[in-house]
């Protein structure tokens, strides 16, 4: 500490105590002075297995696709993707194939992420295991302090104090914030966007009254009452392919609307994915809420666009603001939210 004080009095000679001092950490002390508003947030396990077992779905087709292994069956369940190989005689191709998934996970202490079994012949069954889901929680939780991090300094201009709670849960303090409506909102959001093609080949209420078409699902808007769309389930562009976004305002439509910019790899695909589809409509998905959805009239090669959706100000600045600080890892539950008063009175 006396180190600190003298760099700091060399590169200030002439600063009163209080300057010097102000070079030590005060945050805490601030939040306890000013008040503000106080979120404890915890990573959503079980969506975070969903979403890590519907990467390994995606990783294995990919697989086997390249060893040249046939199978049938794949899907998940609670915790476990399983899968059935049809060749007998290619099920020890198939297990080396995907042996990435058995094998310890790199670090000081490698864990063991997931298990393989095979409870018949022929039938793989993966499983997370506890270590598994321990290391993809507290991985999710560092992921999310940025995120987080982005998201409170760039939508309320306050630099939040940020203090992880043990493996899964993170303390977020915003200090003189005494109304935390608008922190729940822009941290309760996962911020996932993506860009898929309608499935025209079934009229939506077909797909309600019985099975949609493999590799669809039925979507809703965000409109009251929510409006059904086929949305086929390939992703052509997602949220992690832009690198700007800003609301603005289209006097066409005479409407606020969502800006935005892809990278390089986001305007390639997504000038690919419209030049193939003209005359196709296709959705903008924000978790799980088709936010609009045009028809291609020609291809989209300049790697901006705008995105619609009967968006007040404040909706298409929130939606902006997610779309800048990027998507939550995982699901952020909201646990407790409190208000604390100056001098450290909770409320």
């Amino acid at each position: 500490m006396f180190g600190v004080l003298l760099g700091a009095r060399a590169l200030k000679p002439d600063g009163t105590l209080d300057d010097l001092l102000a070079w030590l950490p005060k945050r805490h002390a601030s939040f306890e002075q000013l008040g503000g508003s106080q979120l404890l947030l915890e990573v959503d396990k079980d969506d975070l297995i969903k979403s890590r077992l519907e990467t390994v779905l995606a990783d294995i087709r990919t697989l086997l696709r390249d060893a040249r292994v046939g199978y049938k069956g794949l899907g998940q369940s609670g915790r476990e993707a399983h899968l059935e190989i049809r060749d007998p005689a290619q099920v020890d191709a198939a297990k080396k194939a995907l042996r990435i998934f058995t094998d310890p996970v790199a670090g000081d202490n490698p864990v063991k992420e997931m298990l393989l079994d095979e409870p018949e012949p022929g039938l793989l069954r993966f499983t997370l295991t506890d270590e598994g889901v321990k290391l993809r929680t507290s991985m999710a939780l560092a992921q999310s302090l940025e995120v987080v991090e982005r998201r409170v300094s760039d939508g309320i201009g306050v630099e939040p104090i940020l203090k992880p709670q043990g493996s899964d849960r993170l303390l977020v303090q915003v200090p003189g914030l005494q109304t935390p409506a608008r922190l729940t909102d822009i941290l309760g959001q996962p911020g996932n966007l993506t860009f898929q093609m309608i499935d025209t080949t079934m009229p939506v209420q077909d797909a309600l009254n019985g099975p949609p078409p493999a590799g669809s699902s039925v979507l809703y808007s965000q409109d009251d009452p929510p409006v059904p769309y086929l949305v086929e389930n390939r992703v052509i562009v997602s949220g992690d392919d832009i690198v700007n976004a800003q609301a603005t305002y289209n006097s066409a439509m005479n409407e606020p609307v969502v800006s935005f910019a892809f990278d390089s790899k986001g305007k390639t695909r997504f000038a690919q994915a419209t030049s193939q589809n003209v005359g196709r409509p296709f959705a903008i998905i924000l978790d799980d809420r088709v936010l609009s959805a045009p028809i291609i009239r020609e291809p989209i090669l300049g790697g901006t666009g705008q995105i619609s959706g009967n968006f007040t100000k404040e909706s298409a600045q929130d939606i902006a603001l997610l779309l800048r600080s990027g998507p939550m890892p995982a699901k952020l539950k909201i646990v407790d939210v409190r208000t604390i008063a100056p001098g450290g009175v909770q409320n």
